[in-house]
């Protein structure tokens, strides 16, 4: 559990940020009135998902703003961009870079998997395209004996993206997460660059993670797969989610840069919001760096948008490095929501 000396810091900063703006105790929603409004005045993808868990709003009222994302918005743009062949394409771009981050994007939106529209696309998909290793690993047209899209290719930065769409979408593979199982590292995370590298890397490690936990809420508990994800957690938490072990410095100032669409790049944010959806109260470890959130809150009670990484969208990201972002701001009150519930 978080430590109660940071909930506290964190509720008397939004409580005096409240007092000063002339805004009440909001405890269903715990952020000030601006921020939810915000949000809720914008793309279904985001509408639906503030509801749901900043707003507390009714089942049936959330179901039927997410019914909206496969047909408006962000949720709708992706699937109109999609090709024939299943493939989303950018130019310049090998194919299955745009198809593996759009498929990520749209998963991010929270768009119901079971929509007409939505099974369409993913069925096109798999129907369509293999990865094929012809000197590179690609998205091809369908071959025989060629590697399914839902199970995967070889780097594990790769397939952990891979899997967790694959268990979203109503595709598990379960071939796919013992191959992950297996390529688990002695420090308990993993590393694309493995063997030759036998030090897990933060980038592959939350994707895998990510994958690994979609993989366990669609196909259901396994001992083995609770294991593997307790011992990736555990190489992060060790580390302060952004910290070396051996000397506590900071790894990376990436990491402290809070970004969406993150593509394979870990960042602190990405990481609480894996431990925030996996369950549990928060662990003491995570401290530092909800704090770190808490500090980047702007006086409007926004957050910024430090970077995106959308070079491999087939379309422009309706986000700018250095503006107020709406998906940032999503994710860093559901995380700080998700400590201050712990700390009650």
């Amino acid at each position: 559990m978080v430590a109660s000396s940071l909930c506290d810091a964190v509720l008397a900063a939004r409580e005096g940020f409240g007092r000063a703006n002339g805004i009440g105790s909001r405890v269903n929603e715990c952020e000030p009135a601006s921020a939810l409004e915000w949000l809720l005045a914008s793309d279904p993808a985001i509408r639906w998902q503030a509801m749901r868990d900043l707003a507390d709003a009714g089942e049936t009222a959330t179901a039927a703003e997410r019914a909206r994302v496969a047909r408006e918005g962000l949720g709708a743009e992706i699937l109109r961009r999609q090709e024939p062949d299943g493939s989303w394409r950018r130019p310049g771009a090998p194919v299955w870079l745009p198809t593996l981050f759009t498929m990520l994007l749209l998963r991010a939106t929270g768009v119901d998997p079971a929509d007409a529209a939505v099974d369409a696309a993913v069925a096109r998909l798999e129907a369509s395209l293999t990865w094929d290793d012809d000197g590179c690993w690609e998205l091809r047209r369908r071959k025989p004996g060629a590697s399914s899209f839902f199970d995967g290719e070889v780097e594990p930065c790769i397939n952990g993206g891979v899997l967790a769409l694959g268990a979203y979408f109503g595709r598990p593979s379960e071939r796919l997460a013992r191959r992950l199982l297996g390529e688990q590292l002695d420090d308990g995370g993993w590393n694309c660059d493995a063997p030759a590298s036998a030090r897990s890397s933060f980038h592959t490690t939350i994707c895998v993670l990510e994958g690994l936990l979609a993989f366990e809420r669609a196909a259901g508990s396994a001992p083995e797969i609770s294991r593997a994800r307790r011992r990736g957690e555990t190489y992060l938490l060790e580390r302060r989610l952004f910290r070396r072990r051996s000397t506590g410095e900071l790894v990376d100032p990436a990491f402290l840069e809070l970004a969406f669409p993150p593509r394979y790049h870990y960042d602190v944010l990405r990481a609480l919001e894996y431990f925030r959806a996996a369950g549990g109260e928060p662990d003491t470890r995570v401290g530092e760096a909800v704090q770190h959130v808490e500090n980047r809150r702007q006086p409007d009670g926004r957050w910024l948008l430090d970077r995106a990484y959308d070079e491999a969208l087939p379309f422009p990201f309706v986000e700018s490095p250095g503006a107020p972002s709406r998906w940032n701001t999503l994710r860093a009150l559901r995380v700080l929501r998700w400590c201050e519930r712990s700390a009650r």
